[in-house]
């Protein structure tokens, strides 16, 4: 990316500087605030308990490991990381793919499945009062376009787009 000359730079606004602060508090607050909810009822961070519920809603339960850090939006080194420590606790295990022999499938286990299932209702709670509870319902609609118009600004459509989870 190239860098613009300070004289050509838009800054920002006052107000779109609040803005800015604000929405970056405000994330980094609610993922730390996840974080430590599924870490004290479950013993994992929030980007496993996301990979648990990809798992959960795919069809038997499985997932081609690429898929999965798309979804993820996490580059594949760190969910192979995620996915060894989630296989340690035996909520996953790895399969080769069949159709593809350099492929692998991601796989929830019973195990893997109860933890989430005992773990979901904690976290709902969790993300309602930290989030939804706090907004207006004409709030929240507003919140799911604004972020809807932001992800899809961001993920380019081009095939061989540099993004850190096609690596």
């Amino acid at each position: 990316m190239k860098t613009a000359p300070a004289e050509d730079t838009r800054w920002l606004t006052d107000e779109e500087q609040r803005t800015w602060r604000a929405y970056m508090h405000a994330v980094t607050l609610l993922e730390d605030h996840l974080d430590r909810q599924l870490q004290r009822d479950a013993g994992m961070p929030h980007v496993y308990y996301g990979l648990l519920v990809q798992l959960a809603e795919a069809p038997r339960r499985r997932m081609r490991m690429t898929e999965l850090a798309i979804g993820a939006k996490i580059t594949r080194s760190r969910l192979s990381h995620a996915v060894a420590r989630l296989e340690k606790n035996g909520w996953v295990r790895r399969e080769n793919c069949p159709s593809d022999k350099r492929g692998q499938l991601a796989v929830l286990t019973d195990e893997g499945y109860g933890v989430l299932a005992r773990t979901a209702p904690g976290h709902v709670a969790a993300v309602r009062q930290a989030l939804f509870d706090r907004l207006t319902p004409e709030q929240q609609k507003s919140l799911g376009e604004i972020m809807s118009v932001i992800s899809e600004g961001l993920q380019p459509k081009e095939a061989g787009a540099d993004l850190p989870w096609l690596r």
